[in-house]
C-alpha cells in the first residue's frame, strides 16, 4: 500500500492536483509517524493492515470536523474535508453494505458466545481484527448493542 500510495502522490504532482497533493502528503506523514513510533518502541515497521488502520482513522476524523464546520456554518470548509475522505477512501476497501455487517455482527456474536453487554466488548475485537477499513465500527457497534439486548 506504501508503494500505491507513493505512487498516487507522484502521479497528482504531475498533474498539479493541489488537494489531492495535501492529502496524500497528510497520508505519508501518518505513516512516518507511526513507523517512528514503531521504531521507538521497538515494534515491526508499519504493515498494509496499520495503513488501513491509519486510514480509517483519517476519514473519521475528517468526517468529525466535516460536521463541526457544518454545525458551523462554515459549508466550504466541510466540503474540502469531503473531497480529501473521497480521496482517502480510494486507498481503503469498499465499505460492507448493511446487510453484510448484519450477518458478520451475528457470525461474531455466536462465534464469540455473548451472551449480553458485558460480552460487547469481545465482539468488537473479533469484528476489528477482520474487519478493519471495511466496516463503519460506530454503526456495528449500534447492532452488536442491539443485538446483545
Amino acid at each position: 500500500m506504501r508503494e500505491t500510495i507513493a505512487q498516487a502522490l507522484k502521479n497528482a504532482l504531475k498533474a498539479q492536483d493541489k488537494l489531492r497533493i495535501s492529502t496524500l502528503r497528510l497520508v505519508n506523514a501518518a505513516i512516518q509517524d507511526r513507523d517512528i513510533s514503531n521504531r521507538g518502541a521497538g515494534k515491526d515497521p508499519v504493515s498494509d493492515d496499520d495503513i488501513r488502520q491509519i486510514l480509517a482513522k483519517m476519514v473519521k476524523q475528517r468526517e468529525e470536523s466535516a460536521k463541526a464546520f457544518e454545525d458551523g456554518g462554515r459549508p466550504e470548509l466541510a466540503a474540502q474535508e469531503r473531497e480529501e475522505i473521497g480521496i482517502i477512501r480510494e486507498y481503503l476497501p469498499k465499505q460492507m453494505e448493511e446487510g453484510a455487517v448484519k450477518q458478520a455482527v451475528a457470525d461474531a456474536i455466536a462465534e464469540t458466545g455473548a451472551e449480553g453487554l458485558r460480552d460487547m466488548g469481545r465482539v468488537m475485537n473479533l469484528l476489528k481484527e477482520r474487519f478493519t477499513g471495511q466496516m463503519d465500527f460506530g454503526k456495528a457497534g449500534a447492532i452488536v448493542k442491539a443485538s446483545l439486548q
